[in-house]
């Protein structure tokens, strides 16, 4: 693949995965979160399996333990926590929580993968953290978002972290959409079992367009079209070239909750943002293909 292509393969998930944030919100208004996230995995990947049946690709071995338990970290760990902290944190902080995911990545990519570890991924890791740091607590102080909440959305963020390593280092040699409808099954599992258990119901769903654009949003476009463009992207390159423009999330992700969500814009925020940025795009570009 060529690099123009693989940069403009990684903007269009970058678009795409920062629209998560206010559509989480919007979609949380609606449905219990973890069962929402459970049926919605149901769904893509009966669609994606369904397909992979209809094309063959169902014929040979699978993996099925190997990318159920993957499913588990990357989709069901990661989403059913930043779902859960976004009941009482904006859509705005969770994306800039959620962003360090490429910084934590490149920098545990040497240990773990055999990457090279340098100066830039330890200092893009200090500056990401040292910002969402100052983000966080200018919000606690100034507009009290909740603590537990930004808990569960970083938890959230090292579950896939150690998902996507995971991926990394197992490679299922399995087609592409097997992999994904597979992890999807496994994360529908956990996701609708742990709904059960928290006492969700699923009379708490409010039929409506807003239901019903969210639900559309989230199959087509994030489970299905995101997490397909994702593995392309790590099966194509290194984990920390797959990363290498998610220092667009963070800002994108405050303007679309302003504009989707009318979530205020503070200027501490876009201060706070920058070393952020700055930080994502130093631990991951020495290695981008």
């Amino acid at each position: 693949m060529s690099r123009q292509r693989y940069v403009l393969l990684v903007l269009v998930f970058c678009l795409t995965w920062a629209s998560a944030f206010p559509a989480a919100k919007l979609a949380i208004q609606v449905g219990p979160p973890l069962l929402y996230l459970g049926t919605r995995f149901a769904i893509a990947a009966a669609l994606l399996l369904g397909f992979a049946w209809w094309r063959g690709a169902l014929a040979g071995p699978v993996p099925w333990l190997t990318l159920l338990l993957l499913g588990v970290l990357n989709q069901a760990g990661y989403q059913g926590l930043a779902w859960l902290g976004m009941r009482t944190v904006s859509g705005g902080l969770a994306t800039i929580i959620a962003s360090l995911n490429p910084v934590l990545i490149a920098v545990l990519a040497a240990p773990v993968l055999g990457e090279r570890l340098s100066w830039r991924k330890m200092a893009g890791m200090a500056l990401g953290f040292l910002g969402a740091a100052f983000v966080v607590r200018e919000r606690v102080v100034v507009t009290g978002e909740d603590p537990t909440g930004i808990a569960l959305i970083f938890i959230g963020m090292l579950a896939m972290t150690a998902g996507t390593l995971a991926y990394k280092r197992l490679v299922p040699r399995v087609d592409l959409v097997v992999s994904v409808g597979a992890q999807q099954v496994g994360a529908s599992i956990a996701l609708l079992l742990s709904g059960a258990l928290l006492g969700e119901s699923y009379t708490s769903f409010v039929p409506g367009w807003q239901l019903a654009a969210t639900r559309v949003w989230f199959v087509a476009v994030i489970s299905i079209g995101a997490f397909l463009l994702w593995f392309t992207l790590l099966r194509a390159g290194s984990a920390a070239a797959a990363s290498s423009l998610h220092f667009i999330i963070p800002p994108l992700g405050l303007l679309m909750s302003w504009a989707a969500l009318g979530e205020p814009l503070h200027p501490l925020d876009l201060l706070g943002v920058i070393p952020v940025a700055l930080g994502i795009r130093l631990a991951t570009t020495e290695q981008a293909s």
